[in-house]
């Protein structure tokens, strides 16, 4: 590759890590707080999947000449980061140490929206002009399947329990969620380029199919089309919230204690 396909390369590998990386974060936050015990083994088994996505991502970064994997998760400041926005918003007020008050309709329809969104852009990835990466998406995608049937399992059973207080909830964070989750399917400045070099699909492309994807389900509810925004602006060009702050200090406690060690 050239310097400048290898500096497009890059770009889509840090917005495809850091979302992994700050969404496993945010799951593992709920690690001995889910509805129930089942819950929280098979969240905490999701989350790890997730960050060990994430770790591929760093590792083809580091491959490419970008620094130690390690560095890349835990030593870049906010400023530096890709993910999108809705990603890095806390699981409610309180901290997972000590009161928390988070709030589990959230975090489903997060995960919901997040996981169908990854596997349309991973079905996508496989197809990838960049071997490595495409061969990364078809390991992901074997694991993604799960996830989806996880999540959208529990999307279905509380949009459909009967309950008003459930009902009112989830239609409160959908609104919430959707406010900001154009995000997630943005390049930032490089949906051009990332299509001229046939890396993934035009982001309008695969925002569509998301849609395709979660109309039915939201219709089955009586609630119709979301309307996927940049409310709070794209953290692919640099923007992002005090939350991302807050979680950047806390993944790296225990790096920082030793830079060089490997975790």
């Amino acid at each position: 590759m050239s310097s400048e396909q290898t500096a497009v390369v890059k770009e889509l590998l840090y917005q495809l890590a850091d979302d992994d990386f700050i969404h496993s974060y945010r799951g593992s936050e709920w690690l001995g707080l889910a509805p129930h015990i089942e819950e929280d083994v098979a969240a905490s088994s999701i989350t790890q999947d997730t960050m060990g996505h994430a770790a591929m991502f760093y590792q083809l970064l580091e491959e490419l000449g970008e620094g130690d994997a390690n560095q890349l998760a835990h030593d870049r400041p906010a400023s530096e980061r890709k993910n999108a926005i809705i990603l890095e918003l806390v699981n409610g007020p309180g901290h997972y140490m000590g009161e928390p008050v988070y709030d589990w309709a959230f975090a489903v329809v997060r995960n919901y929206f997040y996981t169908q969104a990854k596997m349309i852009k991973i079905h996508s990835l496989q197809g990838s002009s960049y071997q490595p990466l495409a061969d990364i998406a078809a390991k992901v995608r074997m694991e993604l399947y799960y996830h989806l049937m996880h999540w959208k399992t529990w999307f279905i059973q509380l949009m459909g329990s009967g309950h008003e207080e459930a009902l009112s909830r989830m239609k409160a964070v959908i609104e919430k969620t959707s406010r900001d989750f154009r995000g997630v399917f943005s390049y930032g400045q490089h949906n051009d380029s990332f299509v001229k070099q046939g890396l993934i699909e035009d982001e309008a492309v695969l925002l569509e199919r998301w849609h395709q994807a979660v109309s039915p389900v939201l219709e089955s509810a009586g609630l119709r089309r979301v309307d996927a925004g940049l409310a709070s602006g794209d953290g692919r060009d640099g923007i992002h919230t005090e939350d991302l702050e807050t979680a950047l200090e806390t993944l790296g406690e225990v790096y920082v204690i030793d830079k060089t060690a490997a975790w």
